[in-house]
């Protein structure tokens, strides 16, 4: 891919920010939003049980866990659709109890997206913002600049129904991110997508919340998804948080069997990938990979790995390289801009 007008020094410099980003490893650093020692029933169930929590401004931070396990409740809690029965949430060192959903500096994309069908996509979009009784020049302003921002400009006279199910997905999250919340809410939000698209959208919000610097909290069943686009994951099981750490932590340092189960469960294993990597491009393939890391500042790639040993090449060494590049980095090769990925002297990927 070409540059694209990207700048090789912004991007090196918003990398380098972004691996240096860990507030939560500073004991004086002050959380943006804190789950201290909630619980939450319905009628005989244990939804939440004890669950203690912080997440820092500008972190994109990961509910991730099975069905069920409280993670969905979790985020209701504090969009306050639910209230808790026991323990308090804090925004900001303020608890949030007596502020009404309306009111909270949170807003919330639904798995479901729940667009208005009557509307068109500019109507969606500026729907919240009509709400609050804003000036109509500051509204369209602002609906144009986030419809940009999304890459749905010229669609915006569309109704929902004359869209793919990646656009309406862009346009649910252009309408949670038009109010400029502290706090985006983002409960399985590509749940409905396919896999090449879901892929490809992981990358889009990673995009978005690091352009945008605010805090993103997804809920998701998807290791890979989480392991992808969150600077931490809290791991969820029956209502308690059983670990919370970066993606790579969690990998390699999982607290518990459980854990390494559910994070190590991989049911994508592709079906062509035979035994017997080429010693010569073992180590050059991986390389490639460590780029690809380093450039994200996540760590999903290295679940990969391990993989390396297992591939053979059916037309030349640089075929196998760049087609195992493309395989293990799938559509995080579509993030990188304005530099190509240089493997073994040879440009792949450009």
């Amino acid at each position: 891919m070409g540059n694209g007008g990207a700048n090789p020094k912004s991007d090196a410099n918003r990398r380098d920010a972004r691996q240096a980003f860990a507030p939560w490893t500073d004991p004086a650093a002050r959380p943006l939003v804190r789950f201290d020692g909630v619980s939450k029933r319905f009628s005989d169930v244990a939804a939440l049980a004890h669950v203690s929590l912080d997440i820092y401004e500008g972190e994109f931070f990961a509910l991730l866990g099975p069905s069920g396990c409280g993670k969905t409740t979790l985020l209701r809690l504090l969009a306050g659709f639910e209230a808790p029965d026991e323990g308090r949430i804090l925004l900001d060192g303020e608890d949030i109890a007596p502020v009404p959903p309306h009111r909270r500096p949170v807003n919330m994309m639904f798995q479901s997206y729940a667009l208005f069908p009557h509307l068109s996509v500019e109507g969606n979009v500026a729907f919240g913002l009509k709400q609050e009784g804003l000036p109509r020049s500051d509204i369209k302003a602002r609906v144009e600049d986030m419809l940009a921002l999304v890459r749905l400009e010229g669609l915006g006279h569309r109704k929902p129904h004359q869209l793919s199910g990646g656009q309406r997905q862009r346009v649910a999250l252009a309408r949670s991110l038009v109010k400029q919340p502290r706090v985006l809410l983002l409960d399985e939000p590509l749940a409905a997508l396919d896999k090449k698209l879901r892929g490809e959208t992981q990358f889009e919000l990673v995009r978005l919340q690091e352009k945008l610097g605010l805090t993103f909290i997804i809920v998701t069943h998807d290791q890979q998804e989480a392991m992808t686009v969150a600077d931490r994951i809290g791991v969820m099981d029956q209502g308690r948080l059983i670990q919370v750490a970066t993606p790579p932590e969690i990998y390699e340092q999982p607290n518990s069997r459980w854990v390494a189960d559910f994070i190590g469960d991989d049911d994508d294993e592709p079906p062509f990938l035979p035994d017997g990597l080429p010693d010569a491009v073992a180590p050059v393939v991986s390389d490639a990979i460590h780029m690809l890391i380093d450039y994200q500042g996540n760590a999903y790639a290295t679940l990969y790995i391990t993989r390396l040993r297992r591939f053979v090449g059916r037309r030349g060494v640089a075929d196998d390289i760049a087609g195992a590049v493309r395989f293990l980095c799938g559509p995080a090769a579509s993030y990188i801009t304005g530099q190509n990925i240089m493997v073994n002297g040879g440009t792949f990927l450009g």
